[in-house]
């Protein structure tokens, strides 16, 4: 079984589908790992590095397709829908990709890969089971961007964060309000607490709760009359009147904080409109949005994505790819969850599609020419009528 790790094509991506360290459980397993020149280099892995830990690197792209069993990437065609395309033609029957995506958003591209005879395995769809925590690269990246999305606050804001005591007098610490208790909103919380922030944090779920106040920040709590908890713990979207009141809340909670990061999203949908450009207007000028959801749309309504917008006073970042800016340790966690991935579908040296393993069969989108995810294909009453 041969391993290709393709050096990444999509603008400003800099990580890497498998590290260094991530090679030694696969070449115990009795694959062989083959790296495309420089695919490491802008997440901090030299060719070298690759080479000691015992993978080979081949002439070119074309030659890596070419002779590898499974593609193990950070953004298969349907996340890098332009630069990605140009791989189409080296795809071959039977052959293995994964990495993320964009499943629900990317048919036209999804569909393609189907038709170039490759089975697609999308790092979104892992399951949220115990048995494939180690496999979540969802979560992995969301830490990250939780993290970073705190020190870009911390950055732009020109209050600085934790409380000060000086001769001159006492620095009143900075409030920052977190919109969403996911893995992102929660290490953002945890940060925004280290760093010494007065922290408040809010989700339509009841039950994280618990979790943001363990790390020292304040629930808010709008009083909306039900929860809006889905499968797998994700937030689920809420009908007009919810987010009516919703907003009533909101508006109150960002007008007090100085800096607001929004975490919110509802996977394979926009992400929902939770401030709005009044909301915006009333903040106190100098302050700070983050909104890490501005791939999807936005959480806030100026967010333009990779942009930078003054309105009002107020600066709103919406980075689309923050975990990049930490490419290093970002590569080093997928790299875990890919290699976890690739140990588990090995049996007997060889990649097994075996489609009555939950783990398998929840990931598998495309497989023998066909997009096969029940989530999908198309709906059969709906051809009907």
């Amino acid at each position: 079984m041969h391993i290709g790790i393709p050096r990444e094509t999509y603008g400003g991506e800099r990580r890497v589908a498998l590290t260094p360290t991530a090679l030694q459980p696969l070449l115990k397993a009795g694959a062989s790992v083959l790296v495309e020149p420089g695919a490491g280099l802008a997440a901090g892995y030299a060719d070298e590095a690759y080479a000691q830990a015992g993978a080979d690197t081949v002439a070119d792209r074309d030659k890596l397709f070419a002779k590898a069993d499974v593609i193990a990437q950070v953004r298969t065609l349907g996340a890098n829908p332009d630069s990605g395309r140009a791989d189409l033609q080296r795809l071959k029957p039977g052959q293995i990709v994964i990495g993320f995506a964009e499943p629900l958003t990317a048919r036209a591209e999804t569909e393609a890969v189907a038709a170039a005879g490759a089975s697609l395995l999308a790092m979104e769809f892992v399951p949220r089971i115990t048995r494939a925590q180690n496999m979540d690269a969802l979560s992995s990246m969301a830490s990250i961007a939780g993290y970073k999305a705190v020190l870009l606050a911390a950055s732009v804001c020109p209050r600085i964060f934790p409380m000060m005591t000086t001769a001159a007098g006492t620095v009143t610490a900075a409030k920052v309000f977190v919109i969403g208790g996911g893995v992102a909103g929660l290490q953002a919380i945890a940060t925004a607490r280290r760093l010494g922030a007065v922290v408040s944090g809010y989700d339509v779920r009841s039950a994280v709760k618990e979790q943001v106040e363990s790390l020292g920040a304040k629930f808010v709590s709008f009083d909306l009359a039900e929860d809006a908890e889905a499968a797998g713990g994700y937030a689920r979207q809420l009908d007009e009147d919810t987010l009516a009141r919703q907003r009533e809340g909101m508006a109150r909670a960002v007008r007090e904080n100085n800096v607001v990061i929004t975490t919110a999203a509802v996977p394979g949908a926009a992400a929902p409109l939770l401030i709005t450009e009044a909301m915006v207007a009333a903040m106190a000028p100098n302050s700070v949005i983050i909104d890490l959801a501005a791939e999807r749309g936005g959480n806030c309504e100026l967010t333009r994505a990779d942009e930078s917008v003054l309105a009002y006073g107020v600066t709103i970042l919406g980075p689309t790819n923050l975990v990049s800016t930490a490419a290093y340790d970002a590569s080093q966690l997928y790299g875990r969850n890919v290699a976890n991935l690739l140990r588990h579908l090995t049996k007997e040296g060889q990649i097994a599609i075996d489609t009555e393993d939950e783990i398998t069969r929840e990931m598998l989108v495309t497989h023998a020419g066909a997009v096969v995810h029940p989530r999908l294909r198309p709906d059969p009453s709906a051809e009907r009528s």
